[in-house]
């Protein structure tokens, strides 16, 4: 992997998350712009950018393995990356559910806004796709395995499920449909599409900084030592970790590059939103996905680069 490439594409995310933090602050984001910036983000610009990938992209036998490969191989580094998650929390003075929190937001990281638009901007479009088949591996893992750990139940419902339905997944199963039957868009609709998928990079840039602002806005004091294990575990040793399993089986290059940006991102977005919904700590949710965002900007590069001499 060209390291210059990768440091220029983080150089340009961190300006822009800047100009971001910028304009948050001088207009703070209300609920309603909130969602129309997500809505754009979620369901206009990544499924514009999953469809470009899989219609610039000859959908052949061996893509078919690739995919299936690394939706097998994100399923099993995302369940890896809370079970090391667990078993740093168990180390620490902490509740139960403190620990599984922990153990969440140790293991799942931003793939969508932050790994996708980086992926198709390093790989490409093939890239981009086996991204967003990663990021969907991401999806199960949070709303069962997560699900059921904030629940603190050994099951978990069909109900859940129904987050997995949303627009980002509707365009790989639908695409890649798509392709196996052989669909070929008409040629004014390549050009839409192309375009706004070019939206998703800055677009989701700068609501990260936009929410910066908004996240040390009131809130209240969090532990550094509860920020500090999460951070660590998400930011350098699972992916180390993981670079090192990457290293020692055999594995197509092209996944185990993708895979390798994929598992060095900051905490999932969404981390603040779920922790809310199952009634645990939604503010460590929100400063951990901060924090870990902004200390990424600089462990990105370092881990993809000593990934490499592995």
């Amino acid at each position: 992997m060209d390291i210059s490439t990768l440091l220029q594409s983080i150089l340009i995310m961190a300006v822009i998350i800047c100009i971001g933090g910028f304009i948050g602050y001088r207009q703070p984001l209300t609920e309603d712009s909130r969602q129309l910036v997500i809505t754009i983000i979620v369901n206009v610009a990544m499924p514009c950018i999953i469809l470009d990938g899989i219609f610039q992209t000859p959908i052949d036998s061996a893509l078919w393995t690739q995919i299936l490969t690394m939706l097998a191989l994100s399923v099993g580094l995302n369940c890896f990356g809370i079970w090391m998650g667990w078993l740093g929390a168990r180390a620490m003075t902490v509740s139960e559910q403190k620990r599984r929190e922990i153990a969440i937001l140790s293991g799942l990281g931003n793939t969508g806004f932050i790994g996708l638009p980086l992926c198709a901007a390093l790989f490409g479009p093939k890239g981009a796709l086996l991204a967003a088949i990663f990021d969907a591996g991401v999806d199960i893992v949070l709303w069962t395995v997560g699900v059921m750990l904030l629940q603190g139940k050994g099951s978990f419902s069909f109900k859940g499920l129904k987050s997995l339905i949303n627009i980002p997944m509707v365009a790989i199963i639908g695409g890649l449909g798509a392709a196996l039957l052989g669909f070929i868009p008409p040629e004014p609709v390549k050009p839409v599409i192309g375009t706004l998928s070019k939206l998703a990079t800055p677009l989701a840039m700068l609501y990260i900084g936009m929410l910066l602002p908004h996240f040390l806005k009131g809130k209240r004091f969090i532990s550094v030592k509860l920020l500090t294990v999460p951070i660590t575990f998400k930011l350098i040793l699972f992916p180390l970790l993981s670079a090192t399993l990457l290293s020692i089986f055999p594995m197509d290059s092209e996944i185990s590059r993708v895979a390798l940006i994929q598992v060095a991102m900051p905490t999932l977005t969404l981390a603040s939103i779920l922790f809310g919904r199952y009634a645990a700590d939604e503010e460590m949710g929100a400063m951990t996905t901060l924090f870990s965002t902004l200390l990424a900007m600089l462990s990105i590069p370092v881990v993809v680069y000593m990934g490499s001499l592995l």
